[in-house]
């Protein structure tokens, strides 16, 4: 990911406007924007303050990089294995509709889904605007969590499509849904900025170029 696009990402996981970013940052609203479109570029005091304020490092946001998964304090092997789990588990909960789980809270909704050493638990409440975690243990020891929050914005949102959508997450994008994904006049899109230790994203459904539903999150692996 180039910076316009980390920036959209950070500035959006924590819930906030192009104007109240620049509030946060003394600077301009304009100045964000031309930021977020690549018109121009921040300064190094400004960049120290977005570094500061996103909790990443000044390195993080210049360097041009891939949404990569980084094995640099796991092995290879266990966050390969994890992440396979991670997306067998989404194929057979929530997204397919299967392995429904007692309420774990009040009116909360939960699946659960195994195999082996591994277990994983999702539960959420709401319903137009929802929040939730998902979870992931290995041998009753837990490894990652993700918690996420979302929203529907029009009566034409579509949950099967967000649902195909979240079936369709791969290897490389492993954490909600695919970067992108479109069946007729649905699209999907998600962006993310980290890697599977630790990440923030931001994931939206269009219809017809109309914005219909958008999803917040962030998780990593735990320890």
């Amino acid at each position: 990911m180039i910076f316009p696009e980390k920036l959209q990402v950070l500035r959006k996981s924590k819930g906030l406007t192009q104007e109240e970013l620049a509030v946060r940052l003394n600077v301009s609203r304009q100045a964000v924007a031309k930021w977020e479109t690549g018109q121009g570029y921040p300064d190094i005091e400004n960049l120290i303050r977005l570094s500061n304020f996103m909790n990443v490092t000044v390195d993080y946001l210049v360097k041009t990089q891939e949404c990569n998964i980084d094995f640099s304090d796991t092995k290879v092997d266990d966050i390969s294995q994890l992440i396979a789990f991670r997306l067998e588990a989404n194929q057979n909960t929530y997204a397919a509709d299967m392995n429904k789980y007692m309420s774990t809270r009040p009116n909360s909704q939960d699946y659960r889904y195994s195999n082996g050493d591994y277990m994983y638990h999702d539960t959420y409440v709401g319903g137009q605007c929802f929040a939730g975690q998902e979870a992931v243990w290995k041998s009753n020891k837990p490894i990652y969590a993700m918690n996420y929050i979302g929203r529907v914005l029009d009566e034409r949102f579509s949950g099967r499509f967000l649902k195909d959508a979240l079936k369709a997450a791969d290897m490389k994008m492993p954490y909600r849904g695919p970067s992108l994904y479109q069946a007729g006049e649905y699209i999907y899109q998600s962006k993310v900025a980290g890697d599977f230790h630790w990440f923030q994203g931001y994931e939206e459904i269009f219809c017809n170029e109309i914005k219909v539903y958008e999803c917040y999150f962030h998780g990593g692996m735990v320890k």
